[in-house]
């Protein structure tokens, strides 16, 4: 039965809460700091991507904090912490790979932070998870971006060290971000499992960071022939992740999560597909088809902050375990039915 908490866990939580908003606030000031630093096209466009979700991850630790109910202070030793990091990053004597480094501890300590104050909210009631639910995609997002970071720094590292590239091919690249980041959940935010079989919001999870990586790297791509094959898979890979929501995931969590925020997530994966058909017949080098991948990644990232915020902590409070499982059954087999087809 979940602990109740007295005013000092009260005060506790939202000072920890208080404590991310503060970090998250430094993250940004970095990647700011960074992107002036960064001459290299490929990577100020990672940071770019990265600089754009963190400060929609600030917002959303902001509606964490309201929705809990209580307004703190960071603790000192946190302000202490972010007054010496933003010297350590202004810092013209450290390289660019040394300040991605102090960068990738911060992102491994907001992760962490993440977790400590969900574990926390599992333990204390239902109202402070429901309340903390939207740190979730925040969580998601400082994990992948961590794995971006440790790929960077494998670039960064080995240009200062050699002169040179590391010796590895766009698709590598593509294939490890991949990789790595859907490989993040089995020990992360929301697993209830012993780990012998992903569930439903494991696989929607790794989609999604999938689509990220793919939106990432047309955006770094260096001709039209690359953004053309990433295109294809990108295309690929959101339609059929779709189509697989609705006929599997969205008829079946409506009665609880509720018919308008359902027939929302409808409607923007309608809207989604519309503009990526409209990308289809572009020239994939101009302007114009660089503004609508921007609508994309726009687009993307409403929609899996409402799903795996909102959608993933109704389907965690109205479904068991194994309803969960079978259910990601029956989309990896949809999702096969209709990757066949495409």
């Amino acid at each position: 039965m979940p602990a109740t908490l007295n005013d000092t866990k009260r005060s506790a939580i939202a000072t920890k809460l208080a404590d991310m908003q503060a970090i998250q606030k430094l993250i940004i000031d970095n990647e700011e700091e960074l992107l002036s630093q960064c001459n290299e096209k490929s990577l100020a466009k990672r940071l770019e991507d990265m600089l754009e979700d963190d400060r929609k991850n600030l917002e959303i630790v902001k509606t964490a904090i309201t929705q809990y109910g209580i307004q703190s202070e960071p603790k000192q030793s946190v302000q202490e912490m972010v007054d010496k990091s933003k010297n350590i990053n202004s810092n013209s004597d450290m390289s660019l790979y040394e300040k991605l480094v102090h960068h990738e501890l911060l992102k491994h300590g907001q992760i962490i932070s993440g977790l400590v104050v969900h574990k926390a909210a599992q333990v204390v009631g239902q109202d402070v998870e429901a309340a903390i639910a939207p740190l979730n995609t925040v969580n998601f997002e400082n994990r992948a971006h961590q794995e971006r970071l440790k790929g960077m720094l494998e670039y960064v590292g080995t240009q200062e060290l050699t002169g040179e590239e590391p010796d590895q091919g766009l698709w590598g690249r593509v294939q490890d971000a991949v990789a790595a980041a859907t490989g993040l959940f089995g020990s992360a935010v929301s697993q209830s499992s012993d780990g012998e079989d992903l569930d439903i919001m494991d696989l929607i999870f790794m989609d999604h960071q999938k689509v990220k990586t793919l939106i990432s790297e047309i955006r770094s791509a260096e001709n039209s022939d690359q953004i053309t094959s990433l295109f294809g898979q990108l295309y690929k890979d959101l339609v059929v992740h779709a189509k697989a929501e609705e006929e599997v995931v969205y008829p079946a969590v409506k009665s609880f999560y509720g018919e308008g925020d359902t027939q929302e997530l409808y409607d923007e994966q309608e809207q989604l597909e519309t503009v990526l058909n409209e990308m289809k017949n572009m020239d994939n080098t101009g302007e114009p088809f660089m503004e609508k991948l921007r609508q994309v990644k726009s687009m993307v990232g409403d929609h899996t902050r409402q799903e795996e915020s909102t959608m993933f902590a109704a389907m965690r409070n109205n479904m068991s375990e194994s309803e969960r499982k079978q259910m990601a059954q029956q989309f990896k087999e949809s999702k096969q039915q209709l990757q066949s087809q495409m």
